[in-house]
């Protein structure tokens, strides 16, 4: 019994020295390091668009522990984290089912153990295609003129993506009509067609794009389901009445009909043309009509266009009218004739048919006649044809303008001022034809000098204007259309004389003599006795030319200047008197003194 005892405590000995040991090391603090990391992708990196995709993050650690190390792995697809795991496996997958555009990227990823990061180079993964998009219409049948609704989506894929839907007429290769358009927030479009008036069976095809990275990834084109298109109205139809062969004088009648689709709204408009002119239309019947007594001029190419909104159909017809007779031509012996000379006039049609002739002025019949013989006046001036009719045929000529030219009456030559020109004085030179056809060319010459030229358009005068400085001769010369070349009025003398200038004196209260004639001034004083002139000493004075240092004036008026300075002031007065002379000599006759005149105006305060 004592031996089994020793036994037992030798195993349970060795148990706690082992125990020992093991609390030993774990006290002693592990070392880690990452030797590498990288990523795989299953089946691969570039896959196809609907393909299943594994992304898987690889690494290598190596440690003093016994057991693996737990390390945090996280997943970035273009430097966005999506998926972050914790985990002591080497390896950690994320699968992406169904990989789509946008799940095409630049992929890498990142592991974390305590304080140590590592993180793997960058993967570029492609997805190739675009999943197949969905076309749904709003309608199966449709009228011409109306509208079908596409829609277009690619519910697997993300916007942006860029829709191109095109419309076909079944068993026809190229397509009718093509519209592109991109949804940046939606993974769909919706699209209006409009259904046009050669339409019968027609589908629709769509596809889809989306940009990824560089490159243009797109999805097959997918058809949509038949749309049966009804006419919203026929083709338009002519019906021409007379049948057959149509001749001048007839009654022509032009119909152009459609047939309506019930309930067809709004209702179409029949519109005929001819050369473009619209010569009858109709907005709420199935026909429009057009009637006219037949004439060549209604010869022609005749359009029936029927419309709506956005429907138009044509169609188009020849019409032939037979003649009767030419139209008529209508010549003169001249076009510009002076009054009282000839004028014939006369019409002709080729072939010479029985018709009739009457030759009108602004369509007033002049005379019922084939030819026409007259002397002329201003009054026949106008515009002239020639009517030719036979039965209810009526054709006109060409025109023919008449101008009669009346002569002009001699002119007559006035200016405005009623007293002498003073020199630089503007002058108004009216000169007047008063008989003679308008418009009248008016010439003012001053000596033999064209000063200007004036045209007029009735019989009012010509206005001209003038400054004249020294005597001069105005003469007016007019024309117009007749052939007398030009009329001349008379001459025209003006004389010119100098401006009037002020002449300032300065004199005492007794007045200078200026003239054998006495002149007295009233005063109070004993001046009231002394004559106009009184012979005194009147002190300084100074008489001048007011012509001095300018110009001679070479006028049969001379102006002087007249300076008194007295010594004593007026009497009753403290100021000395002052006077403005204007004194005017007339040079007619030189020694002739009563040709000098004088005026005063006294001041008193020395101005």
């Amino acid at each position: 019994m004592q031996l089994g005892w020793v036994q037992g405590s030798k195993m349970w000995l060795g148990i706690l020295l082992t125990l020992l040991l093991y609390s030993s090391l774990e006290g002693q603090e592990n070392s880690f390091t990452i030797n590498s990391i990288r990523m795989e992708f299953l089946p691969k990196q570039q896959v196809e668009n609907g393909e299943n995709l594994t992304l898987q993050c690889i690494v290598d650690i190596s440690t003093t522990s016994h057991v693996q190390p737990q390390h945090r792995l996280l997943f970035y697809k273009d430097d966005v984290l999506f998926h972050n795991v914790s985990s002591t496996e080497i390896t950690e997958s994320y699968v992406i089912p169904q990989a789509r555009v946008y799940n095409a990227g630049i992929y890498k990823c990142t592991v974390i153990l305590n304080n140590k990061e590592r993180t793997t180079s960058e993967y570029e993964v492609v997805v190739k295609s675009v999943s197949d998009p969905n076309v749904t219409l709003d309608k199966k049948e449709a009228i011409e003129g109306g509208v079908v609704k596409v829609r277009c989506s690619v519910p697997e894929e993300k916007a942006p993506i860029h829709f191109t839907i095109e419309k076909f007429e079944l068993n026809v290769k190229a397509f009718k009509q093509r519209r592109e358009k991109s949804s940046h927030n939606h993974n769909f479009v919706m699209l209006e067609f409009t259904v046009e008036e050669q339409d019968r069976v027609i589908f629709f095809q769509c596809q889809a794009s989306i940009m990824s990275g560089m490159r243009l990834e797109t999805s097959k084109t997918v058809r949509s389901e038949l749309v049966t298109v009804r006419e919203s109205f026929s083709n338009p139809k002519f019906h021409i009445s007379p049948e057959g062969m149509i001749t001048e004088g007839n009654e022509l009648q032009i119909r152009c009909t459609i047939q309506v689709t019930p309930m067809v709204q709004p209702f179409p408009e029949i519109i005929i043309q001819k050369d473009k002119v619209i010569v009858a239309h109709s907005q709420h019947s199935n026909e429009a009509v057009y009637s006219v007594m037949a004439l060549a001029e209604h010869n022609g190419n005749y359009t029936c266009k029927v419309e709506t909104n956005r429907i138009s159909k044509v169609s188009s017809t020849v019409v032939n009218i037979t003649e009767l007779f030419s139209k008529p031509k209508l010549e003169s012996s001249a076009t510009r004739l002076d009054q009282d000379e000839s004028l014939s006039l006369w019409c002709s049609v080729p072939g010479e048919p029985a018709v009739n002739f009457a030759i009108q002025k602004e369509n007033m019949t002049v005379l019922q006649a084939q030819n026409f013989t007259k002397k002329v006046s201003e009054l026949d001036s106008g515009t002239y044809t020639c009517i030719a009719n036979m039965g209810k045929v009526v054709k006109k000529s060409n025109t023919v303008h008449i101008t009669v030219c009346e002569m002009l009456s001699k002119p007559r030559i006035v200016y405005d001022s009623r007293s002498e020109v003073i020199k630089g004085q503007a002058i108004k030179v009216n000169c007047q034809s008063v008989n003679g056809t308008s418009p009248i060319s008016y010439r003012l010459f001053k000596a033999s000098t064209v000063l200007e030229t004036l045209k007029v358009g009735s019989n009012e005068p010509a206005v001209f204007k003038d400054n004249p400085t020294e005597d001069t001769e105005y003469q007016c010369v007019v024309n117009n259309c007749h052939s007398y070349t030009e009329m001349k009025s008379e001459i025209l003398q003006v004389k010119v004389i100098a401006k009037q200038m002020p002449v300032e004196m300065s004199r005492p209260a007794v007045p200078l003599l200026t003239s054998n004639n006495e002149k007295m001034l009233s005063d109070s004083s004993t001046e009231a006795t002394r004559p106009y002139g009184y012979n005194e000493d009147i002190g300084n004075h100074a008489m001048k030319p007011m012509n001095e240092n300018k110009e001679p004036l070479t006028l049969d008026v001379e102006y002087t200047e007249v300076e008194v300075t007295s010594y004593e002031p007026h009497e009753g007065l403290t100021t000395k008197g002052t006077e403005t002379v204007y004194s005017e000599i007339r040079k007619a006759k030189p020694d002739f003194m009563g040709n000098r005149y004088s005026k005063t105006e006294g001041s008193l305060d020395g101005t």
